[in-house]
């Protein structure tokens, strides 16, 4: 058998090394074990911080904004500022024109003179119907002492009687009139001050200092005065001091309370982190498209002026810190290496899922990079990139966090990209 061997590798001396070849190949394939296409990325327990936040998004207004508007009706003949204009408590912003104003309070002084006028003359025809009363009275009383010696007839007496009830009656009228003109002198004096207002009010008057935010009017612009105020500028008061309106989902707002810190970044400086405080938690719900949240106001100092009103704001709210504490990165809590690798007790684990008795566990890395440990913790504060450990871990370890491949990139000079798996 072996001479047949011999002599069939002697007459085929080509497909015998072949052959040789491949069952070399098969040994080494079967003794040399192969190398990883994958490799564990870990991260070393230590002390540190850890941070519970609550991330939103809201806008930046000045603390105090205020609407200038008009209260009459008319064209805007002038526009004395612009947008970004300091302007001071009490400056003319805008004039409209006064042409019909001025009309109406020419109207209502000639309307109280006519009722002065009117005034004046029936305090006239009061003292000419009291001289006359008087004379009438002195006739009267001249005339019945001797009608009643009879020396005068009852007629004569008569007569002076119908001539006293006369002159009282003059006098009533005249006191009527005066009257009269008072309170057309009133009138006429109240639709004069109202008029007066409203020349005043041509004028729009900066209620306070600050600075233009907003322009909604030009010069010839028609403003209507009706059921409602027209705006033509809005001025923030300070933004030196300004606050930010952010919208909280019902889920996370029993978080939030009052003088919390507040960390937020603005995208017009993207590297700059901005510190503000919570300074109230609206009760009232904001319901869009089914999902509700809460509006939670943020202090904010803007001494250097930076921020701008308008500004979008992406918001961390720390609801619960801890310094100098036992941590992990959360994403190991979530972490499971592959299932080639897993431990046996990483069944029990299973197990314990089912049951709905689920502890957290990381994966630790031991001497042979492809068996981790598997540990079971007790958490703390849990944050978005550390968790808080308090039991089941010890500085120093290799925390696994996800998995590398090691396959080299089609193209050259690319590197390998990472493989995670989570659980």
């Amino acid at each position: 058998m072996v001479k047949t061997v011999f002599g069939w590798i002697r007459a085929h001396p080509i497909w015998s090394g072949l052959i040789a070849l491949l069952a070399a190949y098969a040994a080494y394939s079967l003794l040399v074990p192969s190398k990883p296409e994958y490799a564990y990325v870990t991260e070393t327990a230590g002390r540190g911080e850890v941070k519970r936040v609550v991330s939103a998004s809201g806008k930046l207004r000045a603390l105090n904004t205020i609407n200038v508007g008009a209260e009459v009706s008319g064209q805007v003949v002038r526009v004395n500022v612009d947008f970004n204009s300091q302007v001071k408590a009490g400056q003319v912003l805008a004039v409209i024109d006064q042409t019909r104003v001025r009309a109406r309070v020419q109207q209502g002084r000639a309307s109280v003179a006519l009722a002065q006028s009117s005034l004046q003359q029936a305090e006239a025809n009061i003292a000419r119907a009291r001289n006359d009363l008087t004379i009438q009275q002195r006739e009267y009383n001249r005339r019945k002492t001797l009608a009643d010696k009879g020396f005068l007839s009852k007629t004569a007496l008569d007569q002076a009687e119908a001539q006293l009830i006369g002159a009282r009656n003059s006098l009533q009228v005249g006191l009527t009139q005066a009257a009269s003109a008072r309170a057309q002198i009133s009138q006429a004096n109240a639709e004069l001050s109202s008029a007066q207002l409203d020349l005043n009010r041509t004028n729009i008057i900066a209620p306070s200092s600050g600075v233009i935010i907003n322009k909604l009017v030009e010069p010839g612009s028609t403003v209507t005065a009706g059921f409602q105020t027209p705006n033509l500028f809005e001025i923030a008061a300070d933004i030196t001091q300004m606050q930010v309106e952010a919208s909280v989902d019902e889920a996370d707002i029993g978080q939030v309370r009052e003088g919390q810190n507040v960390t937020f970044t603005v995208d017009s400086y993207p590297d700059e982190r901005f510190t503000a405080k919570v300074r109230q938690v609206r009760q009232a719900p904001v319901e869009t498209q089914n999902v509700v949240n809460y509006l939670v106001i943020i202090d904010v100092a803007n001494q250097d002026g930076k921020l701008l009103p308008g500004m979008t704001a992406n918001v961390e709210i720390v609801t619960g810190a801890k310094k100098n504490v036992m941590r992990a990165p959360s994403a190991a809590l979530r972490f499971r290496p592959r299932q080639s690798d897993l431990p046996g007790d990483a069944d029990a684990e299973n197990d314990g899922d089912r049951k709905g008795d689920k502890q957290p566990t990381i994966f630790v890395a031991t001497d042979d990079a492809y068996r981790p440990s598997l540990r079971k913790v007790k958490v703390g504060i849990r944050g978005d990139d550390y968790t808080e450990i308090v039991e089941g871990l010890k500085g120093g370890e290799e925390i696994l966090l996800r998995t590398k491949s090691l396959k080299p990139r089609d193209e050259p000079g690319d590197m390998a990209e990472d493989d995670d798996t989570a659980s």
